[in-house]
């Protein structure tokens, strides 16, 4: 009996991994929803992208909230993927001979390494876009014009293309997984549930790849009154020294400037 009931605790103990994986997996993919649709002020403008980004900010405490909340479901959806990968591949040491997939499409298949490399993607984006440390002309709080700009070098539009596809695979067989870890996926319902889950994928992948791409087209560009390409920060802060050349008293700082 009890050789049994200890033969039972780690399949129990995997079960609970694979539903935690379920729940955390779940507030990511309903962050990536969330963002994208946000990310779709873009087409409206700056006014009202910049607008959208000034009101996160504005409430702190609820942005902090949210960002604390899914930086632990990261946290503990990677940790978790890579002990359940660990106990697979330990339950066999030795490699099968030969091996066919008859039922694990690619997009399971390529789960355990698409998850690190959407990793480093989220990393280089958060640099990008948020600290803007990896953007070659970031002002802080326009971000209409910062995605623009950012997008106007063909290389990093074609990367963020690129870890969008890949991260529609991800989210397709992590929902999978996750209707039948819930025991949501039944052979009634299968083929309905992946009809759906594809569409979904496939509407997220889609808004996130339109915003590159849509700058790389010439659909989505900076205001006429501003300068376009990534040199333009540097010739508008040097010509506010030569505008107060004249003045022989310091100029008083214009409100709101350093905001």
């Amino acid at each position: 009996m009890s050789t049994l009931a200890s033969a039972e605790r780690p399949l129990e103990a995997s079960v609970s991994q694979k539903v935690v994986l379920a729940v955390t997996g779940l507030v990511m993919y309903g962050f990536v929803t969330v963002h994208m649709i946000g990310n779709l002020q873009l087409y409206s403008g700056p006014e009202k992208l910049n607008h959208y980004a000034e009101l996160l900010q504005s409430a702190r405490p609820l942005l902090y909230g949210a960002r604390c909340v899914l930086l632990l479901a990261v946290a503990t959806h990677a940790w978790i993927s890579i002990s359940l990968a660990l106990k697979n591949r330990a339950a066999r040491p030795v490699k099968y001979a030969g091996q066919r997939f008859l039922e694990a499409d690619l997009a399971s298949r390529t789960m355990i390494w698409s998850g690190p490399v959407i990793a480093l993607f989220v990393l280089y984006h958060i640099l990008h876009f948020t600290a803007g440390t990896a953007h070659p002309s970031f002002v802080a709080g326009d971000v209409y014009r910062n995605v623009v700009v950012g997008f106007q070098v063909p290389a990093v539009a074609l990367v963020y293309v690129a870890a969008m596809v890949g991260l529609g695979f991800h989210l397709f067989h992590g929902a999978t997984s996750l209707f039948q870890t819930l025991g949501l996926r039944t052979p009634r319902n299968e083929k309905t549930l992946k009809l759906v889950l594809t569409a979904v994928s496939a509407a997220i992948v889609a808004g996130n790849v339109s915003f590159p791409l849509a700058v790389l087209a010439g659909g989505v560009k900076l205001p006429s009154n501003q300068k376009s390409g990534i040199a333009a920060a540097a010739p508008a802060a040097s010509a506010a020294p030569a505008a107060s050349a004249p003045s022989s008293a310091p100029a008083a700082p214009a409100a709101g400037a350093g905001k």
